[in-house]
């Protein structure tokens, strides 16, 4: 399968790698990050795997979609922020067939990949993978979950079978769900009380739980969520999502997340797509959403003092 994966930070490498493990794929990392792009051409992929240092030099990397292609599947692992601009300017990877599928945090993704291709050829899901940005051509594996994805309107499909089958494959974790919109908002609600917090603490995700009064906001936050999601009509998949965003703590114990890498990194967040999406949801639909719109304003702050 020819893979394009767009957006070469730490999951775009994690999921690049183990992808081109196998030799029938043919994968393609794309970055505007130059550095990064030519220490992976140059040296292969280095990512760090319960306690190894493992070399993928079966991929290709570049910044430029018209040494790709019509891709088979693209995988979308850019900041949701950036989604519609770097369906743009990468249209050359997308042809009639080709299948876009966002694993990507936040909302808003599938509506903005619909809107430069359309949404027959959009796949979505979620993943619980957690991936460090080491340095140029680096990464490091910082936690082991499962990947989900699902067509938009519930149904079963061909494409899913064989994407399944490539993630087996390659040693990663897949299932397939018929309610891809819970399924996100289920993976919405666990950046919602891991994220923010930890962007503002700059603590690790497991963390989070040796601390009682930001254990505390973790599930006051999710449980915002579970109220708006509730009110919107969405269909979860966690009988308890404060009880599962606290295994995610626990599961990803030493990952740092994606908000808090950009915290330390001095780079825009996607708070306007996680626990902003929560508060715009909740004003809309007439549910408080007080711990969500502070853990914003925080996040806020922060950001324009890297203006």
């Amino acid at each position: 399968m020819k893979i394009a994966i767009i957006g070469a930070g730490a999951m775009g490498c994690l999921y690049g790698g183990k992808l081109s493990a196998i030799p029938s794929n043919q994968v393609f990392l794309i970055d505007v990050w130059e550095e990064h792009i030519s220490a992976i051409n140059k040296e292969g992929l280095y990512m760090e795997e319960k306690g190894e240092l493992l070399n993928y030099k079966m991929l290709t990397a570049t910044t430029d979609p018209t040494e790709v292609g019509n891709a088979d599947l693209a995988l979308i692992f850019v900041k949701s922020t950036l989604t519609e601009q770097a369906i743009k300017v990468n249209k050359e990877v997308f042809g009639e067939d080709t299948i876009a599928l966002t694993l990507q945090n936040g909302m808003g993704n599938i509506e903005s990949i619909a809107g430069e291709i359309g949404e027959k050829n959009i796949i979505a899901g979620t993943t619980a993978h957690g991936a460090t940005m080491l340095g140029p051509g680096r990464v490091r594996h910082a936690g082991v979950g499962k990947t989900i994805i699902g067509e938009l309107f519930g149904v079963s499909s061909r494409r899913l079978k064989e994407i399944e089958s490539v993630f087996s494959e390659a040693g990663l974790e897949i299932e397939i769900s018929n309610n891809v919109m819970g399924l996100i908002w289920d993976k919405l609600l666990v950046n919602v009380g891991i994220n923010a917090l930890t962007g503002i603490t700059k603590l690790k995700n497991g963390e989070l739980l040796h601390f009682p009064e930001l254990e505390e906001l973790l599930e006051e936050a999710v449980k915002e969520g579970v109220a708006v999601a509730k009110a919107k009509g969405v269909i979860l998949g966690f009988s308890d999502p404060v009880a599962h965003t606290k295994e995610v703590c626990k599961a990803t114990a030493e990952n740092r997340s994606s908000m808090l890498q950009d915290v330390l990194n001095h780079k825009h967040t996607e708070i306007d797509m996680i626990n902003g999406a929560i508060v715009k949801e909740g004003k809309f639909l007439g549910v408080p959403t007080p711990v969500n719109q502070v853990l914003c304003g925080l996040i806020r702050f922060f950001e324009k003092g890297e203006e």
